[in-house]
């Protein structure tokens, strides 16, 4: 077996439940969560909608910046995939109802002595067209 491997099922299986605990934090502005699940690093880089942070103490500036609201959307598309034992990538698709718009979301994360934590995500619009898929 490759030391990058995919998709090994109990890898998987781990990372999907960090990723679903991403999500509900995400969908419901945990911000303490969300800021568990990024590795604190100066290395660490978000790029946002109209944003970008470079940095964990960026990162956490920018969500103490934002109002405490949820983020409602539905995802319409989800790859996972674990590459061996301590890599992960998340690509989604989603539809943000509150703006009648689709964006698109990627993630790689690592796994840490502390757990799986995100160390560079990316979102950003997709097409314009305004249909929900």
């Amino acid at each position: 077996m490759s030391v990058w491997t995919p998709n090994l099922p109990d890898v998987m299986s781990e990372f999907r439940q960090v990723f679903d605990r991403y999500e509900r934090a995400l969908v419901t502005n945990d911000v303490p969560v969300l800021d568990e699940l990024f590795y604190d690093s100066p290395n660490t880089v978000r790029y946002g909608f109209q944003d970008e942070q470079y940095g964990m103490a960026a990162v956490k500036t920018h969500r103490a910046a934002q109002p405490a609201r949820g983020f409602p959307r539905e995802l319409v598309r989800t790859a996972l995939c674990t590459w061996g034992r301590d890599l992960a990538t998340a690509q989604v698709e989603f539809w943000r109802p509150d703006v009648q718009r689709r964006g698109r979301q990627s993630q790689t994360w690592i796994r840490t002595p502390d757990g799986w934590r995100v160390v560079s995500a990316h979102v950003s619009w997709g097409e314009t067209a305004p249909e929900k898929p």
